[in-house]
């Protein structure tokens, strides 16, 4: 359904084009620059089109899919650990770690834990992380070194 609206939305400055050209207004300032903004924009959303029928040939996992598997003691997630952030939050809020895990290959993952994970999670290490969610945030459970 979103393909459909999408090409239909790169088919629409298309048609604005084709009444400035016929309409013979092509060749002054203002129809040449309105024609080419018409045609980025439809040039944008078709791009968007084309990525997204690569994003679905490709067999990649959809938005609503997790890559973390589940586990008795809440959901895991393997890799190297590329970088550990540590951020400090506002009066009230828990403070955060923004953690990237690799998988070897090219691509990697960002997990976003509660409290100061860098002396728990060493960067270049292989690790095993089970974590839980609790009141909207990521709670980590167990690290395994594999």
């Amino acid at each position: 359904m979103t393909l459909l609206l999408l090409l239909v939305l790169a088919g629409i400055p298309l048609l604005g084009v084709v009444w400035i050209a016929i309409y013979g207004s092509l060749t002054t300032v203002d129809g040449l620059f309105m024609s080419l903004i018409l045609l980025a924009m439809s040039g944008i959303v078709g791009l968007n089109v084309l990525l997204e029928l690569r994003k679905r040939g490709s067999g990649e996992p959809r938005q609503g899919s997790s890559a973390a598997s589940t586990v008795s003691g809440g959901l895991m997630q393997r890799g190297k650990i590329q970088s550990v952030q540590f951020y400090e939050s506002g009066v009230g809020q828990p403070n955060k770690s923004v953690v990237t895990l690799a998988d070897g290959g090219s691509s990697s993952r960002t997990l976003v834990l509660e409290g100061d994970m860098r002396n728990a999670l060493p960067v270049g290490q292989k690790v095993e992380v089970t974590f839980r969610k609790e009141s909207g945030h990521n709670v980590l459970v167990n690290v395994d070194y594999p």
